[in-house]
């Protein structure tokens, strides 16, 4: 989420926001901001910072671009924080000291972050489409739950979210499941064409369940016209 009195930018000139919740939403999309920016300056993050063995009145240019690289890194970790965050890493020396300092404070200790998974691999393999969700909620949903491991470091295959996905439909989808099942070699469908291919099966039976209805009333109002006719002649 943004900071209040901050406006969440999307220019791919100034880093995402962050004010202390959606955490794994933030380090997904800070990384991929640095490694854009400069991939030299992810690596900064994520190894610590160059390395300048030289006295100040020594520098070499190399030397002052190694330590703008690593002042840098740090400026655009502190742009990125509201000022609670902020003051949570500001005693920080460099920019993977800020980094971990997140990450312990929002992820927590390996511990903490072992039932973290273990809540989400459950929400996983009990995940089922709810009867008043559409296919595109449900989508959002379960993408929430994988997304959340994979920032835990759990990710799982393709194949094996394609299977899942399917697994969860109710028992009126399975002459559509069973096609998909057919048609396709599970292990190497993506997610994008399996969620296609329902959202398409959805429209045809909202629009088969619309002809239905229509129909039924049809027949409704023809019984009751039948029923008054007769009615008038008796």
């Amino acid at each position: 989420m943004v900071a209040q009195g901050h406006f969440e930018c999307q220019s791919v000139n100034r880093p995402p926001l962050f004010d202390g919740e959606e955490y794994t939403y933030l380090k997904t999309r800070m990384k991929f901001f640095l490694q854009g920016l400069d991939y030299q300056i992810w690596l900064i993050v994520e190894e610590g910072d160059l390395l300048v063995t030289n006295e100040k009145d020594k520098w070499t240019e190399d030397d002052k671009k190694k330590i703008s690289l690593n002042c840098k890194d740090k400026s655009i970790l502190c742009c990125a924080l509201s000022k609670k965050e902020f003051n949570c890493i500001s005693a920080c020396e460099s920019a993977m000291k800020m980094w971990e300092k997140l990450r312990i404070t929002y992820e927590g200790t390996e511990n903490v972050k072992e039932v973290r998974i273990d809540i989400l691999v459950t929400q996983y393999e009990r995940f089922q489409k709810q009867p008043s969700e559409t296919i595109t909620q449900m989508y959002s949903r379960f993408t929430d739950i994988t997304n959340g491991l994979a920032g835990l470091g759990n990710m799982y295959q393709m194949g094996d979210m394609v299977r899942e996905i399917l697994r969860s439909l109710p028992a009126s989808w399975t002459p559509k499941v069973t096609a998909i099942e057919e048609a396709n070699d599970l292990m190497i469908m993506s997610l994008e064409k399996l969620i296609g291919s329902l959202m398409a099966h959805e429209i045809n039976m909202e629009r088969l369940g619309e002809l239905s209805s229509k129909k039924k009333h049809t027949n409704t109002l023809k019984a009751e016209e039948d029923t008054s006719e007769e009615g008038s002649y008796s």
